[in-house]
């Protein structure tokens, strides 16, 4: 199975080679960076427990106890299936690269992942997040913009704190972004977020930026770019504020955004474009029927509905 030029080099050695790989051929980002290396190199030590040393030690029946090693650690089949994934990417790159003659990953299936509607939040709720901020302040209207900006756009975490001022075209309500693997797109905006980052520019961003600032749309009390974390938190925040007590993210933001799209009549293509998805089977998993929206159309349509 193993190649002369995988003889040469550890599985560890191999794995390094592979991150450098996703980082400057597939620009993938510091996230996804750390989740590969950690749950690769967690299989890796996995396998030295086991004594292979070798993917030539790599069978059904090592690559099965993994598999219950993970289960009784507490992982879900979500989860499990991810890190297959990423092993099985890790080995077709060593196939690629002449490090290994077959994919030892072939012999073993993912488990079955069972499919769940994306939460959403109701517009009542999305409303209630919105007023949250205290647009007398800078962070205020910095955080206003934020939220507006998630729900309006539907742009996901990375592409908004890797904004800068240059990719807004508020005259024409239109933001361009960066996608996975860099892909660029232009997303459009309503008024109300337009209005809420002209506040924040004109305003906020002022009083926030340092001699030091540059060109970031987002500012922490600093001036320099907020980070993935920072922005968390302050969904944290004003969740509570708003009585929601809900885990509100930037990807439900991303789900109530294509939820309340198609609700109002938007086609998945429509959507599909402006969620910067590759393929439509991606999107459909928002065409889920809301309860509201059943009960609506029933009223209208079956004949026993109303008198």
């Amino acid at each position: 199975m193993l190649s002369e030029v995988g003889h040469q080099r550890t599985m560890e050695e191999q794995l390094q080679r592979y991150i450098t790989h996703l980082q400057v051929e597939k620009d993938a980002s510091p996230y996804t960076l750390r989740n590969y290396f950690h749950e690769i190199q967690q299989f890796l030590d996995f396998l030295k427990d086991q004594g292979a040393h070798s993917w030539d030690a790599v069978d059904r029946h090592v690559l099965r106890r993994y598999l219950l090693w993970l289960r009784k650690e507490g992982y879900v089949e979500a989860s499990m299936a991810r890190r297959l994934s990423e092993i099985r990417s890790f080995c077709r790159y060593l196939l690629q690269e002449g490090l290994l003659d077959f994919n030892p990953m072939d012999v073993v299936s993912s488990p079955k992942v069972p499919k769940r509607l994306p939460r959403y939040l109701r517009n009542e709720e999305v409303e209630a997040l919105l007023n949250a901020p205290d647009l007398s302040t800078p962070l205020g209207q910095r955080d206003r913009a934020i939220v507006e900006l998630l729900y309006a756009a539907g742009v996901r975490l990375s592409e908004l704190v890797s904004l800068d001022l240059e990719h807004l075209n508020l005259d024409r309500g239109q933001l361009l972004v960066w996608g996975k693997g860099g892909k660029e797109r232009v997303v459009l905006l309503g008024d109300p977020a337009v209005q809420a980052l002209r506040t924040y520019i004109n305003d906020g961003r002022g009083r926030l930026a340092s001699p030091k600032t540059r060109n970031a749309l987002f500012l922490n009390r600093f001036g320099g770019r907020l980070s993935r974390r920072s922005i968390g938190l302050i969904l944290d925040k004003y969740s509570k504020l708003a009585g929601l007590w809900k885990k509100v993210t930037p990807h439900l933001l991303r789900h109530t955004f294509a939820t309340h799209m198609l609700e109002g009549g938007a086609g998945l293509r429509v959507v599909q474009e402006l969620l910067g998805h590759a393929q439509p089977t991606t999107t459909e998993i928002y065409t889920h029927v809301t309860p509201s929206r059943l009960r609506e159309v029933y009223m209208k349509t079956h004949p026993r509905a109303q008198d």
